[in-house]
């Protein structure tokens, strides 16, 4: 008799509580990395939201040891052609400012590593928090392709030079670092992460549900005039160097964990 085969995790996990919706990215094995089914699983997620009175605060998490490590080099070396390789950088555009056009405040909610497209989505979120135990870096320039969609986030949260400083070194700055250049709001122990979270998400569920969601919508609108058109731009960068020699052999050395190759 053969075995029953189990059935799979799903990809997100959303648990309301309270006026407080966490929805936690569940692929710890992959460390959540943004491949277009989750990009999919994410975006549905947040479509539902959008209309969903209940919800006055959005948590964003991973599972696992890192929040999220951002896309998947082997799917976009799959995919091969640049045209395929935009059209999931358009989609992951699209998710990423859904996030900002929710009209509830989304809370990244960050235990571990944030890289590349990971260190993005914290960034889109409103507000972060992180565990002591928290890295972030935007390391596609040692690999042959520069984090420009990353960019866009990251150089809206932080000040310019230090944004550049992320993208030209690809380094990983530790959680006091993001909390001094502006990358998240607070830095707590990692046994006192999620209590932090609730307590941030808590206060902010009580605040007049239609005032916080004019106000945010009224802030992005003054602070981010562009971003679609940025992120077009950015999405064409960084598809065009997955295809160019140095992104194709700086995936196949990072793939097969090799460091990155001599320039």
């Amino acid at each position: 008799m053969s075995a029953v085969p189990q059935a799979r995790e799903p990809l997100l996990l959303r648990d309301d509580r309270d006026a407080i919706c966490t929805l936690t990215m569940n692929r710890p094995q992959q460390m959540n990395l943004l491949t277009g089914e989750m990009l999919d699983a994410l975006q549905s997620a947040f479509d539902s939201l959008v209309s969903d009175k209940k919800i006055r605060v959005v948590v964003l998490a991973g599972a696992g040891k890192g929040i999220c490590a951002g896309h998947d080099l082997k799917e976009i070396r799959a995919l091969k052609e640049q045209p395929k390789i935009e059209k999931l950088f358009a989609q992951c555009s699209r998710m990423m400012q859904s996030i900002t056009a929710l009209p509830q405040p989304v809370i990244a909610r960050v235990q571990g590593a944030a890289a590349a497209a990971g260190c993005q989505l914290v960034a889109q979120c409103d507000l972060a928090v992180a565990s002591e135990a928290a890295k972030f870096t935007t390391p596609g320039v040692s690999w042959g392709f520069f984090c420009s969609t990353p960019g866009v986030a990251v150089g809206r949260n932080l000040l310019r030079k230090r944004a550049m400083e992320m993208l030209l070194t690809g380094d990983v700055i530790d959680a006091k670092q993001a909390l001094e250049w502006g990358l998240v709001n607070r830095v707590v122990p990692a046994d006192a992460l999620n209590a932090e979270v609730l307590a941030l998400a808590k206060n902010i569920s009580e605040k007049p549900p239609e005032t916080l969601a004019a106000g945010k919508r009224a802030f992005y609108q003054q602070m981010d005039l562009g971003v679609a058109k940025a992120y077009e731009l950015a999405s064409s960068v960084i598809s065009g160097a997955f295809v160019h020699e140095e992104g194709r052999a700086g995936m196949d050395a990072f793939i097969e964990k090799r460091p990155p190759p001599k320039r």
